[in-house]
């Protein structure tokens, strides 16, 4: 039932809705968006950097990184990325952070075997050089420690001559250890290919360190002795789903027994960030 207002009541009620419309419209101008996403950083966006290759070509990277990582290869070891100028470019935008280089890259890694599109034959690469091999001489149809050993260093010169890369002796070079690449089963052969790539890169005066995870590198190479290149690299560790998960891996056990973890990595709205350890 309603009835009609007079008087006092009358100018009251007109009030009263006014007030309730000046909260309604001030409630609409201070509340944030519903689609606003908090940052995925949840306070550590200053530690936080991100990691790019191939599958964000053609897409709006992230804005405001601390750090950049990009990926040379178009996922197998000797291809390379489409997108490596633009994305190179987009790192360098990069402000940067104590601990960490402003961009650095990494690379994909193998272990084919004779079922690859080129594997080595001798010691030399390029043609002409030869070089020092640990393992002795690589003849074909070696597909051991010293044929692996040629193939991990031939893989790492053309990162660093054949892919575009200005100044590769400028970069912190990270090798891709996944088991989404074609590994052999004899692991000390896997650990020679990275010891090549390792031994390249320090011959060039870069520095080189070791993306993976606890499991898959336990089954790719397992074990490293301190008498191996690989002793004392640092380690980035995947496998993280969130920030505090991510900077809770950083207390986690080095890749090898020499290293440690300096960057731990997390998935965020289809992006890798990764979270400074030092």
């Amino acid at each position: 039932m309603h009835r009609r207002l007079t008087g006092t009541a009358h100018v009251s009620a007109r009030l009263t809705r006014l007030m309730c419309l000046i909260v309604v419209v001030l409630g609409l101008v201070l509340a944030p968006p519903a689609s606003a996403a908090a940052s995925p950083g949840g306070g550590t966006q200053s530690l936080l950097g991100n990691d790019v290759s191939w599958p964000q070509c053609n897409k709006t990277l992230p804005s405001g990184q601390a750090f950049a990582i990009v990926g040379v290869n178009n996922g197998l070891a000797n291809t390379t990325n489409p997108c490596l100028a633009q994305q190179l470019e987009w790192a360098a935008t990069s402000k940067g952070i104590a601990g960490q280089p402003r961009v650095a890259l990494y690379v994909n890694t193998a272990n084919p075997g004779t079922a690859g599109t080129w594997w080595p034959v001798s010691n030399e690469y390029p043609a002409g050089t030869v070089v020092h091999n640990p393992y002795g001489t690589c003849k074909a149809p070696d597909v051991g420690e010293a044929c692996a050993y040629m193939y991990g260093y031939a893989k790492a010169y053309d990162d660093a001559y054949s892919r575009g890369i200005g100044t590769p002796s400028a970069y912190l070079w990270w090798l891709d250890v996944e088991t989404g690449n074609s590994w052999s089963s004899n692991r000390n052969a896997n650990r020679a290919v990275l010891e090549g790539m390792t031994d390249f890169f320090h011959s060039i005066q870069a520095d080189v360190g070791i993306y993976s995870t606890g499991s898959q590198w336990g089954q790719i190479v397992g074990p490293v002795s301190n008498s191996s290149n690989l002793y004392s690299l640092p380690s980035w560790l995947a496998g993280a789903r969130t920030a505090s998960g991510a900077k809770a891996n950083c207390a986690n056990a080095p890749l090898t027994g020499g290293g440690r973890v300096t960057l731990t990595q997390f998935v965020s709205r289809g992006f890798d960030y990764d979270y400074s350890c030092v």
